[in-house]
């Protein structure tokens, strides 16, 4: 027979809930990812243990908030625990009375928090820290190596701290970060921005090595090019990848491979050549 009961309103959540919900969402989150509703069910395994100790094993309002959980969800692993420790918070202290604002919470967060998570840690922390560690390696330096590591290891900390943070903040948190999220936002964005095309004229080394002949006279088109916009040929060259990935049917994979096949028949015929 079904329990009735609203939920158990004397459990707190401990350390040990803590911890369970952070390893499973270090290792496991992306395990449940679906096209339809992308990482809802992966969202409701990290925390059903702890929504059995909220509402009671086998209960109504278990079936019901565990329903509510597998609505669609979709955000950055790097800052879902935030959403997950808000709605906890609420969760414990309403039960099932709260799910309205559960829901909205997580449908208001996720795209913001997307764009922040996805800016800073996705791309803009990668490509400054990559960089640094694939130029030590080019060098022979190991430190890179090194570097890399301690950069993952501090990202993972700051996931493992920030669900116990958002849980003690709870939905004040929201109200104290809603102003700032947008300027958050277009300033990674921005930042990120900036990257890629520092990136672009520091790591693509390729130039024209075509130097017509024009009776005793030698033209260094390169040298043209560069007097009018230095390093424009590898940004054509990202922005023509750029426009490979837009087209139907291309994928990262088929757009390397036509950059190696294109590259080395262009080198062989000597119209390009390495920096």
């Amino acid at each position: 027979m079904t329990n009735s009961k609203t939920n158990s309103p004397n459990y707190k959540l401990t350390k040990k809930d803590f911890n369970q919900i952070n390893r499973r969402n270090l290792f496991t989150f992306q395990l449940g990812w679906n096209y339809e509703r992308m990482q809802n069910t992966s969202y409701l395994y990290t925390v059903l243990p702890q929504l059995r100790k909220i509402y009671g094993d086998n209960t109504d309002d278990l079936k019901e908030a565990m329903k509510n959980h597998t609505q669609f969800f979709n955000t950055s692993n790097f800052f879902n625990t935030i959403i997950t420790g808000t709605n906890l918070a609420i969760e414990e202290q309403q039960g099932i009375e709260a799910k309205e604002t559960v829901a909205g919470i997580k449908v208001g967060l996720m795209g913001s928090f997307a764009a922040i998570g996805d800016s800073i840690f996705a791309a803009l922390i990668p490509a400054i820290f990559g960089a640094i560690a694939a130029n030590m390696a080019v060098n022979g330096n190991p430190t890179g190596v090194f570097i890399w590591v301690a950069v993952n290891i501090g990202v993972m900390y700051f996931r493992w701290r920030q669900l116990e943070f958002a849980y003690k903040e709870g939905v004040t948190l929201v109200t104290r970060m809603q102003s700032k999220l947008s300027a958050l936002t277009d300033a990674a964005t921005l930042l990120g921005v900036f990257m890629v095309g520092a990136l672009i004229a520091t790591m693509i080394n390729i130039k024209i090595g075509f130097a017509p002949q024009i009776g005793e006279l030698t033209v260094d088109i390169q040298e043209k090019i560069d007097m009018v916009l230095p390093r424009i040929v590898p940004a054509a060259l990202v922005g023509s990848v750029y426009w490979l990935l837009g087209r139907k049917k291309m994928t990262a994979t088929k757009a390397i491979f036509i950059v190696l096949i294109v590259s080395v028949a262009l080198s062989a015929l000597g119209v390009i050549s390495k920096i």
